[in-house]
């Protein structure tokens, strides 16, 4: 396996994992904002509220995506196993 092939199967994997990633950190994000402009505007200090709105936000986000998602990593073990076929031959 050439250097160029390593490079491009590591490069390949990484926009994978950055692109499965972000609606699930976008959402973590935006609910933490949120959550935290509340407890500002009403004063409640309280550390442990922000947990219950992100985890349910996120599952919701992981459900709403998991089709893309698994079709992203399909794409990616196809195009990884081609890959594999074309250096063993």
């Amino acid at each position: 396996m050439s250097d160029g092939t390593l490079l491009e199967l590591f490069g390949l994997a990484a926009m994978v994992a950055v692109k499965l990633a972000t609606p699930l950190l976008l959402a973590a994000v935006i609910v933490g904002l949120a959550v935290s402009l509340f407890q500002a505007l009403t004063q409640i200090n309280e550390s442990t509220l922000s947990f219950i709105p992100k985890l349910m936000v996120m599952g919701l986000v992981l459900w709403l995506c998991l089709p893309w998602m698994s079709r992203e990593m399909v794409e990616f073990t196809t195009r990884i196993l081609r890959m594999i076929g074309e250096v063993t031959q």
